[in-house]
């Protein structure tokens, strides 16, 4: 999870950084040592900081899709295509803090002011979600606001704290430093580990305002950036401070500009053809930087395919949350939320990275296959494919459980027979229930009606012990129903009532009470929920419950007040409840589920989490690893943008489909599946066809090419001549 945040890159980028500037800025002072060693004690409170920070944004982002969905009553498309919206967004700011460190503000002053900003964000983000604060409008404006903020912040430090950490160390320990990164690393894991397992429980578990607890679940991961920037200011006094020394993207972007502009405008064939198209950017830069962005460009070029990759990665928090929302997350001694899922990705990071390091890679190595990096990455690639073909199909098995799809003239009925005798019912110009119905049995399965029209009134004739009833009901298309059936006043009597369409979402179960007494009768389920039911078969609204065993409820009658228990509502289960009698105390009762519960367990998901968590491992460590290597010392802040870019294009383009063509979910994570492999192919194929370099034997060669002088050149116009 974090090697995409180029912690990589900035250990490698600092142990061959420039020489520190010259002069009497404080950086030249020497910081106190931890228990006498040569670690600087600054970098306990940079260490401290990121677990904070890294807390506070993992734990903030997890909860965000369920927040959307239940919070503002999004559609599942539209809470997707926000949250990743949010997540490229963070990843298009580094470019921003990297170019305000390094040629205005500076790393230190960069990092509190856009941390103010940060906590600023999650402040608002934090009092949006607050229920009784305004309406609808005020809490989706405060919301993006902090969204906004909070990308503002997280992305603008993520290119400074870590290359900060690696300016408190003196040159001579390179060692230090490099141990330094490992705990770097270790902290941003372990803060997102916690958080994604933590906040979820806040949120789920914790009630406000009488619903799940989002201000608390944004507010921790806010108190945790508080305490981030309060932490990282005090250690203040401790700081070897590196001045701003200019931007290396900026002159790279203006280098590659010029080579450009100056090409389209001497497009005369009088004028001789240079070697490579940035070799027209040499009447303005120098022969070493023309060579460096040659090396940057050969490895950004291969970078082109890699935001497919993260548009699946980053899923994780959407649509594979959204999927866990619709399985059976009781583990036995505990019953897991579906946003918590999410911790498995970080936790499996930290197991997978030695046991390849020290595993597979020299296992690998020992049977003589040459698996290079390219190699690695396309093998990433691959895990990330199946890993969401592997969610295709755990889809299809949870749709199984799903009500039918209805179109237009079609509609569903089940009969609940509440009398003491078997009943068969006709419908006109119907061919159901070709059984009779027996009492109190469980419907298997809902019918399909077949109407003419919009609506149609439909005749249903009861015939029960040699007796023949009719009843007229209207019928409206896409709808459920079910007929009761019951014994009032020494008759039959039916009545037809409306069911839920669709399984109840998040997991919650619902239920709905019948009263059959000859009485009124009013219940507590969960010592919160109150309703009252009148007499002779009335029909109480669907009440949204969490999965639980409810066996502690009270029903209050003229006779007297008496247990209720209900049993297990299970996970994405509709119910109907049917009070038939009371005797010892207890109300008796019958149950009917009439939408099956879930009943794919959440461990199927794990299968998809290993594998995608094995595809960062080999796609994302080997890939910054490998991009570093084949370019010299000076551009490496060069590729942590182009590398953090290809991650907020990834976001950005699960954005465009969750947008532009949505489809059943299942279909999604094919369509996903397909493209990867695509892009994989297309991939290794670029691979097959790059020839790995030394940067430093590259840039001798670059330096010893003869490029075209400006006595040689004839009439170039960047020269103000005319031809």
């Amino acid at each position: 999870m974090a090697e995409k945040d180029g912690v990589l890159q900035t250990a490698k980028e600092t142990q061959a950084g420039d020489d520190p500037p010259k002069g009497d800025f404080p950086v030249q002072k020497k910081s106190p040592k931890l228990c006498g060693s040569n670690y600087p004690l600054s970098i306990a409170f940079i260490v401290v900081n990121e677990f904070c920070e890294r807390f506070s944004y993992y734990g903030m982002r997890a909860v965000l899709t369920l927040y959307f969905i239940n919070f503002f009553h999004w559609d599942e498309n539209l809470s997707t295509s926000v949250y990743h919206a949010f997540s490229a967004l963070c990843y298009f700011t580094p470019v921003i803090g990297a170019i305000m460190a390094d040629s205005w503000l500076g790393k230190y002053k960069t990092i509190i002011y856009l941390s103010i900003v940060y906590v600023v964000g999650h402040l608002i983000k934090s009092v949006g979600a607050i229920p009784s604060l305004g309406n609808q409008v005020v809490h989706v404006v405060l919301s993006m606001v902090g969204l906004f903020l909070i990308a503002l912040g997280t992305g603008g430090i993520k290119p400074c704290v870590s290359a900060f950490g690696g300016d408190q160390f003196e040159e001579e320990h390179t060692s230090e430093r490099s141990k330094f990164f490992s705990v770097f690393y270790l902290s941003i894991n372990a803060g997102s580990l916690i958080s994604t397992f933590v906040t979820p429980v806040l949120r789920g578990d914790v009630k406000c305002f009488g619903e799940d607890c989002y201000p608390l679940a944004f507010g921790v991961p806010a108190a945790l950036m508080v305490l981030a920037l309060v932490v990282f200011i005090a250690g203040s006094g401790l700081y070897r401070k590196t001045p701003p020394e200019g931007n290396v993207l900026l002159e790279v972007c203006k280098c590659i500009g010029f080579a450009i502009k100056n090409r389209l405008k001497n497009r005369s064939r009088q004028i001789p053809k240079r070697d490579h198209w940035l070799d027209w950017a040499s009447e303005k830069y120098s022969k070493k930087l023309i060579g460096e962005v040659k090396m940057v460009t050969r490895v950004l070029f291969l970078f082109i395919p890699l935001p497919m990759f993260w548009a699946l990665f980053d899923q994780q928090g959407s649509r594979w949350t959204l999927q866990a929302t619709k399985m059976n997350a009781d583990f036995g001694i505990y019953v897991l939320q579906p946003d918590q899922m999410q911790f498995l990705n970080p936790l499996l990071i930290l197991v997978f990275i030695p046991i390849f390091d020290l595993g597979l890679y020299p296992l690998i190595n020992m049977c003589k296959f040459n698996f290079t990096p390219i190699r690695k990455m396309a093998t990433g690639m691959i895990l990330a494919g199946m890993a969401f073909g592997l969610a295709a199909i755990v889809e299809v098995k949870i749709n199984e459980t799903d009500m039918p799809q209805l179109v237009p003239k079609e509609s569903l009925i089940q009969v609940l027979n509440l009398a003491k005798n078997p009943v068969q019912v006709t419908i006109q110009d119907q061919h159901l229930f070709q059984q009779p119905t027996e009492a109190f049995q469980n419907p298997a399965e809902y019918s399909k009606l077949i109407l003419n029209g919009e609506q149609q009134s439909l005749h249903f004739t009861l015939q029960h012990q040699g007796l023949s009833l009719g009843f007229n009901y209207t019928v409206k298309e896409k709808s459920v129903y079910s007929l009761i059936v019951f014994e009032a006043e020494g008759s039959l009597s039916s009545r037809l009532i409306t069911d839920l369409e669709a399984k109840p979402e998040n997991g919650l179960a619902a239920v709905r009470f019948i009263n059959g007494l000859s009485q009124d009768v009013n219940l507590t389920v969960d010592s919160k929920r109150f309703i009252a039911i009148q007499k002779n078969y009335s029909v109480s609204e669907y009440m949204l419950l969490e999965r639980d065993k409810y066996d502690d409820g009270r029903c209050i009658t003229e006779a007297g007040e008496f247990t209720l228990d209900l049993g297990l509502l299970d996970f994405g289960a509709s119910y109907t409840v049917v009070i038939t009698n009371m005797s010892r105390g207890a109300l008796q009762i019958w149950k009917s589920e009439d939408i099956k519960a879930n009943n794919v367990h959440m461990a199927w998901q794990l299968p998809q989490y290993l594998l995608i968590s094995a595809g960062e491992v080999m796609f994302s460590i080997t890939g910054l690893a490998f991009s570093y290597s084949q370019s010299p010392a000076s551009m490496k802040s060069v590729l942590q943008a182009g590398w953090l870019l290809t991650v907020a294009f990834g976001n950005a383009f699960v954005l465009i489909i969750a947008q532009a063509a949505p489809m059943a979910q299942w279909a999604e994570f094919v369509l996903f599946t397909v493209l990867l492999f695509a892009v994989c192919i297309i991939f290794s194929i670029m691979g097959y066809f790059y020839v790995s370099v030394d940067p430093e034997d590259l840039q001798e060669k670059e330096e010893k090419r003869e490029t075209p002088s400006r006595g040689n050149m004839i009439s170039l116009i960047t020269q103000k001549t005319k031809l």
